[in-house]
């Protein structure tokens, strides 16, 4: 069914075409968008512009049919007429037969039997009336024939509207795809580069756990130093703790010491605070 379709508007395509150019003859035939509905509309003008061309031959044919009968019956009732009254062809004058072929002429155009008053009057109507309903089917006709042209005119202008509507769009998608892509790349590198220094801080941080075990255990190792230092000291004061007999002299070597003793856990203290501080 399709194909049948689309042969049928193809032969009607090709009517189109042959009629156009045979109606703008040497100009060129304006650019219109070939569908349905514009090959429709132009194969119907086409279809009615030859129905109007054949009219128009075989009224000329009938015409000349009728030339030829008018003038065999002219010259017949001329012959009968000079015969009747008594004349022959060659006696009248050149005015008289030029009215007389005048005459006969317009009695031919306008298909009368006879040269009456009451003959011409009825035919001259009735051929003003057929001119003037021609005129109006001629003007109709251009009417239609300029709106067709007109709206090839702008099909023709939205086709090449859309034409760059599309390469706008094509352009912008390219653009789009490209900074797509380009993004893409970059994600990919950022996804590499976040694993990379996931990485490295891993291994840094393996590492700053280890040297942070390292190093506690060497400040543990040093506080154990100390507090087997300060066990002497201890010792020492020991002796004083119980004296009694010269508590001037007791006293100061009591604060000797302290006073020592003082200095080694201020000490102890601050490692053991930097080494807390180092494991937080």
């Amino acid at each position: 069914f399709r194909d049948t379709v689309s042969g049928k508007m193809c032969e009607k395509s090709k009517i189109v075409s042959q009629w156009l150019k045979k109606v703008f003859g040497q100009q060129p035939v304006p650019e219109f968008e070939v569908n349905t509905r514009t090959v429709e509309i132009l194969y119907e003008l086409a279809e009615s512009s030859e129905m109007r061309c054949r009219e128009a031959e075989m009224l000329i044919e009938d015409h000349k049919q009728k030339t030829e009968e008018y003038s065999s019956d002219g010259a017949h009732l001329q012959e009968v007429l000079l015969q009747e009254v008594g004349l022959q062809a060659g006696g009248l004058s050149k005015p008289t037969v030029d009215l007389l072929s005048a005459l006969e002429e317009t009695a031919e155009v306008l298909k009368l039997r006879d040269t009456s008053l009451g003959s011409y009057m009825p035919a001259i109507n009735k051929l003003t009336n057929d001119v003037l309903e021609a005129e109006k089917t001629d003007r109709r006709l251009q009417w239609e024939l300029s709106a067709v042209r007109k709206k090839m005119t702008a099909a023709v202008v939205l086709r090449k509207k859309l034409e760059d509507d599309l390469m706008k769009i094509t352009h912008i998608q390219q653009v789009e795809a490209a900074t797509a892509e380009e993004r893409l790349l970059n994600m990919d590198f950022m996804k590499n580069k976040s694993r990379d220094l996931t990485c490295r801080n891993k291994i840094a941080q393996e590492k700053l756990d280890s040297r942070q075990m390292e190093f506690i255990r060497r400040i543990c190792r040093k506080i154990a130093a100390l507090k087997e230092e300060t066990l002497p000291l201890k010792k020492k004061l020991e002796p004083y703790s119980d004296l009694s007999a010269s508590p001037a002299l007791a006293r100061v070597k009591i604060e000797e010491a302290k006073r020592e003793l003082a200095a080694l856990d201020a000490q102890l203290e601050q490692k053991v605070d930097f080494m807390n501080t180092l494991s937080r």
